[in-house]
């Protein structure tokens, strides 16, 4: 029988588990740029700031059979909210955690009346395809860099006629 996936606010209890979903999350982006200092030597560390800065009331966990499986958080800045993460543990992706996440922050955003966006980096095609899917389909702003440490960049993608490494 399929275990249920229920959706709860962040609690205290929550940390530790949080922490390595943060780690988790921080060694996929290490795969995707073939870059190991990515995040720094304890990535997790960045779940207690990102705590301070948004604060429980605004962070959600899912929870399979007890045990926190993924997580996102919702930044709100004046008239903007970002999704800001949204992680599922790896052995849980592709059974409807993500989302089930996804679709509570969407409805704590719509109850704020705010515009809500999602940065996922760029080499992570899987999430750009997911939160296309489900329905981010305006794109505000681009990030673009100028990289001196010879850090190796896929070629290249196309926007408004520009060639982007990514």
């Amino acid at each position: 029988m399929k275990s249920a996936i229920k959706i709860r606010n962040y609690r205290d209890v929550d940390k530790e588990a949080c922490r390595l979903l943060w780690r988790e999350l921080t060694e996929h982006h290490r795969e995707i740029y073939q870059e190991p200092a990515i995040g720094g030597e304890h990535p997790e560390d960045y779940f207690d700031k990102y705590l301070n800065k948004v604060g429980p009331a605004r962070i959600w966990t899912a929870i399979i059979d007890s045990k926190v499986v993924g997580l996102t958080g919702l930044y709100v800045s004046g008239y903007e909210a970002e999704i800001e993460p949204l992680i599922v543990t790896k052995a849980h992706r592709n059974k409807g955690v993500g989302t089930k996440l996804l679709k509570k922050v969407i409805a704590e955003a719509h109850k704020i009346g705010t515009t809500l966006n999602v940065s996922p980096v760029a080499r992570n095609i899987e999430a750009i395809r997911f939160f296309h899917k489900a329905g981010f389909n305006k794109l505000g702003r681009v990030e673009m860099f100028i990289d001196f440490s010879n850090r190796t960049w896929k070629p290249y993608l196309e926007l408004h006629g520009c060639k982007l490494d990514y």
